[in-house]
């Protein structure tokens, strides 16, 4: 059955959207509880009484799509008509990554490896506490998010390579330390090959428009950047001055 939604919203500010929660308990206690403590939450919440019922749920996801019917599944193990592990593996063979947290009564070392290896992401045992249940399903809607978000691309030039979803930075092969303002100004610049920035500019993409200092800033990081990078600072090939005008990289 679905449960009517909440007109609450998420307490927290990491969760940008309703996240679409399946529940699959056939305690009807744990059950009620479960759907209030999620709505509670802001999440909308589904429920399923039965392995059959959660199956029939389940089905509309196309693994083509790119799109999951549920953000998330919490699972009992001991089910009628399909068990838990079976909804698990059948979730899994579809090809579809919705985060599984399995809820058992079996906490025995086996089971709780037994439910992980046949494709669940989380194990918890009950008797629970419902504070660390709806801690696990943030953390696992996280992690979902994260694993969705679009890779940026690694951004290279000669011998500099710029990874920016690692802040890493490697010169000549070797790994240099960048400040955070470092980092970001030769992010800006490595994105923009060849582009001329003002000081202005720069202090704007950098530090933001509410910055309040001498432009003077830009040209000591400037500086600091060409010690990290250049081969002969005061030659520099990758930060060119553009005398009147500002830097460019390349």
């Amino acid at each position: 059955m679905y449960t009517s939604e909440s007109t609450k919203y998420p307490h927290t500010a990491e969760i940008g959207q309703r996240s679409r929660i399946l529940v699959v308990e056939d305690e009807e206690l744990i059950r009620e509880m479960l759907v209030l403590a999620l709505e509670e939450e802001g999440y909308g919440v589904v429920t399923a009484t039965d392995g059959r019922l959660a199956v029939e749920y389940l089905k509309s996801y196309e693994p083509n799509s790119g799109e999951l019917s549920f953000d998330l599944v919490i699972l009992d193990l001991m089910l009628p008509h399909i068990n838990g592990l079976d909804i698990c593996r059948l979730i899994r063979y579809q090809g579809n990554p919705v985060p599984i947290l399995i809820l058992s009564a079996k906490g025995s070392e086996t089971d709780r490896v037994l439910g992980l290896e046949v494709g669940a992401d989380d194990y918890l045992t009950k008797p629970f506490s419902m504070r660390e249940l709806v801690a696990r399903c943030r953390a696992l809607l996280r992690r979902q998010r994260l694993s969705c978000l679009p890779q940026l691309p690694v951004l290279q030039y000669k011998d500099v390579t710029l990874y920016p979803q690692e802040c890493r930075v490697l010169v000549r092969g070797q790994e240099v330390n960048l400040s955070p303002k470092e980092f970001r100004l030769l992010e800006l610049f490595m994105s923009y090959a060849r582009r001329v920035w003002s000081r202005e500019q720069l202090l704007d993409q950098v530090w933001g428009p509410d910055f309040v200092g001498d432009s003077k800033t830009v040209d000591v990081h400037i500086r600091w950047l060409r010690e990290k990078l250049e081969i002969d600072p005061s030659r520099p090939e990758y930060i060119v001055t553009v005398r009147g005008f500002g830097y460019r990289f390349g």
